[in-house]
């Protein structure tokens, strides 16, 4: 018996030491990944906050965002277009002072970045608008391909009901 586990012990610890091996690499892969997610996100919400870009920019033409709860614009859009085009320029279209983000957190892992943030800004009525958002981004080949928003919607639905966009 004892001579049957030297036997099996030798090409597992083997197998084991190979694995190990191959794994490092794979793990400075992933984390390579996660830091170039995290900076390309973060690049840009500056440039929101900045007034120079958006995360909007970073978007696949056929990314899917979902706006998850109960809001007036809740639903998944299909597309970057349509996202931009029926939630985007007209929540633009309703305020007087851009929205500009201030960010409390990023969490990556993998291909996934969250992000924690407010937003505040003036609404054309001469209002202010703050609410309080956590996005969670899939990016793949240095793109945002899927997306799902969570925030208040009492006042997004608010502001959304209560300015008429310009035209």
């Amino acid at each position: 018996m004892m001579k049957t586990t030297r036997t099996i012990a030798g090409p597992m610890l083997a197998i084991l030491a190979m694995g190990v091996m191959l794994s490092a690499p794979l793990r400075a892969q992933e984390a390579q990944i996660e830091r170039d997610n995290r900076a390309l996100v973060e690049s840009g919400m500056k440039a929101w906050a900045d007034g120079t870009g958006s995360p909007y920019d970073l978007l696949a033409d056929d990314a899917r965002w979902t706006i998850a709860g109960n809001s007036r614009a809740a639903k998944t859009y299909p597309s970057k277009a349509a996202f931009l085009a029926e939630v985007i320029r007209p929540f633009n279209a309703r305020m007087r002072e851009r929205l500009i983000p201030t960010v409390h957190r990023y969490h990556v892992e993998g291909d996934r970045v969250i992000i924690r943030f407010d937003a505040a800004g003036l609404a054309r009525d001469g209002k202010p608008y703050t609410n309080s958002y956590a996005w969670f981004l899939r990016l793949k080949d240095r793109q945002i391909v899927e997306a799902e928003a969570f925030f208040d919607s009492v006042a997004f639905d608010d502001l959304w009901t209560r300015v008429s966009p310009a035209p």
